[in-house]
């Protein structure tokens, strides 16, 4: 019986030992609802390795930041913590990261905004006696994990997601997002600071005008980003569609000059075989099979072929650029981009810039070739692209190449294939095989899966 005094008595009165030990497990609890809530509404696939190296870091940050800074600067601490930590552990874009510090922390203050001031007032206690009397936390404690828990089931079941675009938005849409989501993430730890020192003394419907304010304002706020992104994706498929376009245009007219000369090809044909002139009707079909491959290179150029946005878009723009200079393109797409193991912005960036290497490259030769190739190597578990160009240089060095600042041209920086090195060092599944022969200089970004 005195045992059970003695515990109920440790519960009931102010102890700072078993309110620390509180904190361990409710960092932890803390920890997996917040990856709970962000991996499900962003749709980011994660391994059990990230999951625990996070849960870990982040209760540990909370936990060091508890005990041994003071507050409230501790929460400025823990959230600004927690982006860095996302952002290095699940290599996610600093918008998808700031989405994963915010939206768990709009949910936290939500809820403990709309329960923190009806617990003071159903137990008649203030803000002092609920961080110093451990069987007061422990309710409270388990009343906000359970509410937040019931809320990510139902955002489960309701499969409520917020889709982010998966290639490069253009800079304002960018900057926009990121103003508003990191003002909004400062207004909302300062109202989190406010709610825990002062909810006590406010009347319950003034907390719950809060509760609607916050609930309201960010509601707005998270349905304008939305609408935001969906604007960047409809004028990026916008963009692309005008692209199709154009390419259906050029290819409606080469099908057209096709059919036009369609009897004068055969009569030319047909003399170079009446005349046994073998040597003439090779040099003849060669001539034939350019436009035959201009023609098959922009039926390629389809964006149902090529099923990713930004990749459509760059490759229908390089080609033109390419087109304009005179230089001649062969195309071969047979991958899948939907089931690409890269990060799609990375991907952009590399081909980008390996693209206008080969052109700039190309475009001084006499003859004017770049080879592309996607293609699924599934015998070695790989994704493989190759660009391989004419070039005028035979004495590149292709390890000088990737050095930062080396260019074989003037009014270059040098900077592009020290990005790629950079780009491709983060990643253990990516390499680029470098090689040349007498004709052509060669890229191969390998992508393993």
């Amino acid at each position: 019986m005195e045992l059970l005094n003695n515990i109920w008595s440790a519960l009931t009165t102010p102890n700072e030992t078993l309110i620390n030990i509180i904190l361990i497990p409710s960092a932890i609890i803390e920890a997996i609802l917040i990856l709970l809530i962000f991996i499900g509404i962003l749709n980011l696939n994660t391994s059990k390795k990230q999951n625990i190296v996070f849960i870990i870091l982040v209760s540990s940050i909370s936990l060091i930041n508890t005990y041994f800074i003071p507050s409230p600067i501790n929460t400025f601490i823990n959230y600004i913590g927690m982006f860095i930590i996302v952002k290095l552990i699940f290599k996610t874009t600093i918008l998808q990261s700031l989405f994963a510090s915010i939206i768990p922390t709009i949910i936290f203050a939500l809820v403990g905004t709309l329960i923190m001031n009806p617990f003071y007032t159903i137990l008649n206690i203030n803000y002092e006696q609920l961080i110093s009397i451990p069987l007061y936390r422990i309710i409270y404690l388990l009343l906000v994990y359970f509410i937040i828990f019931s809320l990510t089931l139902l955002l489960k079941l309701k499969n409520y997601k917020i889709q982010l675009p998966d290639y490069a938005i253009d800079r304002k849409t960018k900057n926009v997002l990121f103003i508003n989501l990191f003002v909004g993430f400062i207004t909302l730890i300062i109202q989190l600071i406010i709610t825990i020192y002062y909810t006590d003394t406010l009347p319950i419907l003034i907390t719950f005008l809060s509760f609607l304010s916050l609930l309201a304002y960010f509601s707005i706020s998270i349905y304008s980003l939305t609408r935001i992104m969906k604007l960047a994706v409809t004028t990026q498929k916008l963009q692309n569609a005008e692209e199709y376009n154009r390419t259906l245009t050029i290819l409606h007219d080469n099908v057209r000059g096709f059919k036009h000369d369609f009897d004068n090809i055969v009569t030319t044909i047909g003399g170079y075989v009446k005349t046994n002139d073998m040597e003439g009707l090779k040099k003849y079909y060669l001539q034939l099979e350019d436009d035959c491959q201009k023609v098959n290179n922009l039926y390629i150029l389809n964006p149902e072929l090529i099923n990713n946005p930004g990749v459509y878009s760059l490759l229908t723009t390089k080609y033109h650029e390419a087109d304009e200079k005179e230089i001649k393109i062969n195309m071969s797409f047979l991958l899948d981009l939907s089931k690409l193991n890269m990060k799609i912005y990375e991907f952009t960036r590399v081909l980008g810039i390996l693209l206008d290497n080969a052109i700039d490259a190309s475009s001084e030769c006499e003859e004017k070739v770049i080879n592309i190739i996607f293609r699924d190597d599934s015998k070695n578990h790989r994704q493989l692209i190759t660009i391989e160009n004419t070039y005028k240089n035979k004495d590149v060095d292709t390890e000088k190449i990737f050095y930062k600042g080396f260019s074989g041209k003037e009014n270059h920086t040098g900077l592009g294939l020290w990005e790629v090195k950079k780009i491709l060092s983060k990643s253990k599944n990516l390499s680029l095989y470098t090689s040349k022969n007498d004709k052509y200089f060669s890229q191969q970004l390998e992508i393993y899966y």
